[in-house]
């Protein structure tokens, strides 16, 4: 599905953002250094306090390391959400994330699980991994597969789809949704539109995401599945749901992932709108409002209990 029709208060976020020069963050390799010791330095902060106010929230640890479960004071149901933050493997969760799942709740009556993994430089893709493994064995294995879905943006969708293919290739239950929003799916950077993409993005830049890479995969090569979950097989996943939108440099891959679910006949939900950012789907904008309600749609189609 392809949305062409752009509102105005995203328009004037594209504006904001060139006119910011927000971007720089990502095009400028010492900005880029500079954004990952401010954004860690600021440690875990936990759910903002709208968040707090109005829902359950329970703190929990895997490996040391916050998870936080996020539930209905009332009218809850049976469907779980884990989720994976993005900010490119080193970024800590921003307060739109927390606002997202918020509205998630508040539309669907679900739980949300958000493990809070290690980040690069200091931790790297098989540590990070192994966390995100036992975060879903802890919060999501003893869910029924038909009440889980997981999910994530950026580089937390790239998580979540390793996840999901890693559970398949176990051969046990996967996931019944993994809903992927605004992907970062392949850690090569290699694919041959993306330099024209990235002048197109206002926000991301290729530098910016080379060097994130380049600290997350360390030793592995960028080639590895767990690293570029797009490669190998894509059957078998349960249910795959896409948001993605045309001003983002990772459209190139969210295309090709498109493109190989078609050539394995692998069903993909797939949702590209036009003029749209990166992770424009945590905005407060139109677009994003659409999107939440599709997404909401996902959580209530399977639903089989309340609690």
């Amino acid at each position: 599905m392809i949305r062409s029709k752009t509102s105005l208060t995203a328009k004037s976020l594209l504006a904001w953002l060139r006119l910011t020069n927000r971007k720089r963050t990502y095009a400028e390799l010492d900005r880029f250094r500079r954004s990952i010791e401010i954004s860690q330095a600021k440690g875990d902060q936990g759910p903002i306090r709208s968040i707090r106010r109005r829902f359950d929230v329970e703190r929990s640890e895997v490996d040391g390391l916050p998870c936080y479960t996020i539930r209905p004071r009332r009218g809850g149901v049976a469907k779980h959400v884990l989720y994976f933050h993005g900010g490119a493997y080193v970024h800590q969760i921003q307060h739109d994330h927390w606002r997202f799942f918020g509205r998630l709740i508040d539309r669907t009556g679900c739980s949300v699980t958000v493990p809070i993994y290690p980040l690069a430089p200091d931790h790297q893709c098989p540590e990070t991994t192994a966390f995100v493994r036992r975060a879903y064995d802890g919060f999501a294995a003893d869910v029924e597969p038909e009440d889980q879905i997981v999910m994530g943006d950026s580089a937390g969708a790239g998580i979540a789809l390793a996840l999901t293919k890693a559970l398949r290739d176990e051969g046990g239950p996967v996931p019944k949704e993994t809903v992927l929003l605004s992907p970062w799916l392949d850690l090569t950077m290699s694919h041959p539109a993306q330099p024209a993409l990235d002048e197109r993005d206002p926000y991301l830049a290729l530098t910016g995401l080379n060097e994130a890479a380049r600290l997350y995969s360390g030793r592995l090569p960028r080639t590895d599945p767990r690293l570029s979950p797009l490669s190998g097989d894509l059957s078998g996943l349960g249910a795959l749901t896409v948001y993605i939108g045309t001003k983002d440099v990772l459209l190139a891959d969210a295309r090709r992932l498109h493109t190989l679910c078609t050539e394995q006949g692998v069903p993909l939900s797939y949702h590209e709108y036009e003029g749209m950012i990166h992770a424009w789907m945590l905005a407060s904008i139109p677009e994003a409002k659409l999107a939440l309600e599709e997404i909401a749609h996902l959580v209530d189609r399977s639903l089989v209990k309340s609690v």
